[in-house]
């Protein structure tokens, strides 16, 4: 007999590895049973033909923000203290005293991560946390549809959504196994591990030893490593369209040769528009000097500021915006969702692009999976001023501490030397793509054909126990 599993949808962040890609067919194929719990407003059913079941109640306790905070504090205070780095200190967000409401919530913030800043400290918020959202209408809501369906297993898409947390615990309660997979290559050293689950999927042996290091009460055979289907499209050459074909869908010129910039959100890079300005003035002068060259902007999908605007009209003739094909259905940040046509659009981007230029992002591996090189811009603009976050602490962050050595990315540490790195890298001379395979390895593990199977195997694995 099948065995049914629910694929829980906290939020939309996991749609494009768990919808889009072929996770559902392959589960299938597998003899599963499988049905989308879903707790976001993008129908699956509607859009995609998924059988689902549809969280209506979205309650969370009122003060599930305060003690979710109060625990990511807690929990990079002691990561500070522990191993003696002030890195985990930048991983917090500033405190807002904007009004008698925030005041509040700060002050009250602010007192329990002073009373809860050791790992029995966090023991007791993660108790606290859980016993807020046994008493919500969710969680009474979610277990009657656990009661009803009778999953045999529930695998939640995402470990970093507190709308999650009544869910998994209504399952816990009912003995029914729950799983959470790790969504991003950051995540576990920024104390993003929200949800507890009795086992957690992870992209590979870093991400696991990771998961060790920070979660004490998370034991070795609870963490497997299954990789990600985050990149299991770039290897899928049926979604490649020819240069002519792609070139004159986006009205593209084929005697040009285009550079990828990659756009950010306004928080790593607030002031990303001089970053694609200046690659703009670069690519001028190059074209000055006997280049034929042009730029693919491609913004951040949760990006919807003006603040590029300006530099791309004063450089329309060298700059073509080619947006991700992403869609919005609600407010926030997390309800901006990937349509399924977008995983075409990167890999031709990438495919058709010399390189890519960003500032951190993870687009480096997407690109290094089309052995296309990457520019990380890391010095500071001149319009850098107090009260604006410089770029250079993302690079001292945790998650690039897993490069296997600097040439993994090729980085460009001033404004004069960015044509000299790009024409380096046009002539062949510069490229980070050698270095940057053995880094997509370390992060997204030996296997990212095979991340969907992998996932399907452990839960079966699982379920025979």
């Amino acid at each position: 007999m099948s065995k049914k599993v629910f694929v829980f949808f906290p939020d939309g962040v996991g749609l494009r590895n768990f919808a889009f890609t072929n996770f559902k067919k392959i589960g299938e194929e597998m003899d599963f049973d499988i049905t989308y719990w879903n707790n976001t407003v993008f129908s699956l059913k509607d859009n995609l033909g998924f059988n689902e079941v549809k969280i209506e109640d979205h309650a969370a306790h009122k003060l599930l923000p305060v003690y979710t905070r109060a625990r990511k504090r807690a929990e990079l205070n002691v990561s500070r203290d522990k191993f003696n780095d002030a890195v985990y200190s930048t991983y917090k967000f500033p405190f807002s005293y904007k009004g008698l409401k925030n005041g509040f919530k700060t002050i009250y913030t602010k007192c329990l991560v002073g009373l809860h800043s050791s790992e029995k400290g966090i023991v007791k918020l993660r108790d606290k946390i859980n016993a807020l959202e046994r008493s919500t209408s969710k969680y009474k809501y979610c277990k009657a549809q656990l009661e009803q369906h009778k999953p045999d297993l529930v695998f939640c898409t995402t470990q970093r959504a507190t709308q999650s947390i009544s869910a998994l615990l209504a399952a816990k309660d009912l003995g029914i196994p729950t799983v959470a997979f790790v969504y991003s290559w950051d995540n576990v050293p920024k104390a993003m591990q929200v949800v507890e689950t009795d086992y957690y999927f992870v992209w590979s042996d870093l991400m696991k030893a990771e998961m060790l290091k920070y979660y004490p009460f998370v034991k070795e055979n609870q963490v497997i490593v299954t990789g990600t289907p985050q990149f299991e499209p770039h290897f899928d050459d049926s979604l490649k369209q020819s240069r002519d074909v792609f070139f004159k869908e986006y009205n593209l010129d084929v005697n040009k040769k285009y550079i990828c910039y990659s756009g950010d959100d306004e928080t790593t890079s607030p002031l990303d528009q001089y970053y694609l300005e200046d690659l703009a003035h670069a690519v001028r002068s190059l074209n000055r000097k006997g280049e034929n060259l042009a730029i693919i902007y491609r913004k951040c999908p949760v990006d919807f500021t003006k603040r590029y605007q300006a530099v791309i009209e004063a450089n329309k003739d060298i700059i073509e915006v080619i947006d991700p094909i992403w869609k919005p259905v609600g407010n926030q940040w997390n309800q901006i969702l990937p349509a399924k046509e977008d995983f075409k659009l990167l890999y031709n981007v990438c495919e058709h692009s010399e390189f890519v230029t960003n500032v951190c992002s993870s687009t480096v591996f997407d690109f290094v999976a089309h052995k296309k090189p990457c520019i990380y811009y890391n010095y500071e603009q001149p319009q850098l001023k107090k009260g604006i976050r410089d770029i250079g602490q993302n690079y001292k962050y945790v998650h690039f501490r897993s490069m296997p050595s600097q040439e993994a990315a090729v980085f460009c540490t001033g404004k004069k030397d960015l044509e000299r790195i790009v024409k380096n890298i046009l002539d062949g001379e510069v490229s980070n793509v050698n270095e940057g395979l053995k880094w997509f390895e370390i992060v997204a593990g030996k296997t990212p054909t095979q991340a969907s199977q992998n996932i399907w195997t452990a839960i079966n694995n699982l379920l025979i126990k």
